[in-house]
């Protein structure tokens, strides 16, 4: 439920590491230790009670000595909370590089790269490795000064204690006696200190899941939300926005942005790369909110709107589609979950992607591989446009919807946009001519701000921004 702020600052595989490998230590640490200190914790105590009953006075020197052993155990045991923080960042640092390395393995491949981020993720390791080392080695270090700490204390007892037998104040079998409830003792307390090592290294972890999990999303429903009205028309306003990303604090990506989009109008946004048009996207879907001004969907603040209410109002087609690791159908039904089969094909269909999908080797039962990778580009975008006709939403962000598909499959896909488009409130960022030809008006952005507002055959001859844009991406003179 975390913004997209947090994953511009938080890598993905750091946040697994914490699910996955954190979970697992702390899991393992508190069911195997904590059944160990039991049973250490009961010797100690059932020691210390014959040791008193056999010796009240060398138990007292026993005693007296408590603080020597305890005192570097903690200490050292705070020094392993730090390392296996450390450790545990590491091994993260090495999932993350592994799975943006698998996630672009093509690309890597492509540029015979293979050898580089072999290199790459080998030093990855290696950092993690000598963080486990040290961390290992002072844990190692821990034990031993427990066990030495322990069983020197037991020797200072049997010095004591033979002094005191040759003085006649106690006898050599008390003297035997209290020398194996003193093992009993030493023995717990030196388990006692090596699960504390482990203990330490558990809270490591977990002041790692902690973290996570006292996250707050900086985008969160207002404690009294309000509600759009219950026929939702679809008009959209920005007033006076600007807008910086969080990993950009000094680049505006929308500079003082004001636009009013009637509902049922079909707007297309046009602007060279960097313009703020994805941006307007973005902000409209509430995945950030702007340093200044405000948005209003139906006359209402989206900023006092449960983000997920307003988003139940908006089907996105993003430029690069994202499929998930399930078949055709649980792809498309992704847009309305509760939809039945015959929904979903009906999408499909008027998507231009029925066919394909029946095609396929077990038709929409399918799976599409991860991230979709059976399917070409161009049907993975039918794929997110059926997913968008499911849904029905009143308002419809179409991101370059038709820029990865081919004459043929443009073209039918652009007749069932044109259906679902209709009373329907249409953004679309373009860079195809007949998409900007056919919207009631066109936005020319620039440098985050509106430079130009009109149809295609105005703009032409009245905005130079836009007369270059149509002859560099519309083709057009």
């Amino acid at each position: 439920r975390m913004d997209p702020t947090f994953f511009e600052v938080t890598r993905t595989g750091e946040v697994l590491s914490r699910l996955t490998t954190d979970t697992t230590l702390v899991q393992s640490i508190s069911g195997v230790s904590l059944s160990i200190a039991l049973r250490a914790t009961v010797n100690l105590l059932g020691g210390l009670t014959m040791l008193t009953l056999t010796s009240t006075m060398l138990t007292l020197y026993i005693l007296l000595g408590v603080p020597v052993v305890v005192v570097p155990i903690i200490v050292v045991g705070r020094r392993i909370r730090r390392l296996s923080r450390t450790a545990q960042d590491r091994v993260a640092d090495t999932s993350g590089l592994a799975g943006e390395t698998l996630n672009a393995i093509q690309t890597v491949q492509a540029f015979t790269l293979e050898d580089l981020q072999s290199e790459r993720f080998g030093a990855a390791v290696a950092a993690s490795f000598r963080a486990a080392v040290r961390r290992i080695r002072t844990r190692a270090g821990l034990t031993a000064l427990g066990i030495i700490l322990v069983f020197g204390a037991i020797t200072l007892i049997l010095w004591m204690g033979s002094r005191a037998v040759l003085a006649g104040d106690m006898t050599g079998g008390q003297l035997a006696q209290f020398l194996m409830y003193s093992m009993f003792v030493g023995s717990s307390a030196a388990a006692l200190s090596e699960i504390w090592g482990e203990i330490q290294r558990g809270a490591g972890a977990m002041e790692r899941l902690s973290e996570l999990l006292a996250a707050r999303p900086a985008i969160a429903a207002p404690e009294a939300p309000f509600s759009l009205p219950e026929s939702a028309g679809g008009a959209i306003s920005f007033r006076g926005v600007s807008f910086s990303y969080p990993s950009r604090p000094d680049t505006l990506a929308l500079d003082d942005f004001s636009l009013d989009v009637r509902p049922g109008e079909t707007l297309a946004i046009v602007g060279p790369s960097g313009a703020g048009k994805s941006t307007s996207f973005q902000l409209l879907l509430r995945f950030y909110d702007p340093a200044a001004g405000h948005i209003e969907v139906d006359g209402v603040d989206i900023s006092r709107l449960a983000p997920g209410d307003l988003r139940r109002q908006i089907a996105l087609v993003p430029q690069e589609t994202v499929l998930f690791g399930e078949d055709a159908r649980e792809n498309i039904r992704y847009g309305r979950p509760d939809a039945g089969d015959e929904d979903v094909e009906r999408a499909a269909v008027a998507a231009a992607a029925d066919e394909f999908i029946r095609a396929l080797p077990e038709g929409y039962e399918t799976f599409l591989g991860e991230r979709g990778t059976r399917l070409s580009g161009g049907q993975r975008q039918r794929i997110a446009i059926a997913r968008a006709i499911l849904k029905d939403p009143p308002i419809l962000l179409l991101d370059e919807a038709t820029s990865s598909l081919d004459a043929e499959s443009e073209q039918l896909v652009q007749k069932a946009l044109e259906g679902l488009m209709q009373d329907r409130t249409t953004i679309i960022i373009a860079h195809r001519l007949a998409t900007v030809k056919k919207a009631d008006r066109i936005v020319v952005m620039d440098q985050g701000s509106i430079v130009a507002v009109g149809r295609h055959e105005e703009l032409t001859g009245t905005n130079e921004l836009y007369a270059r844009l149509a002859e560099l991406q519309f083709g057009e003179p």
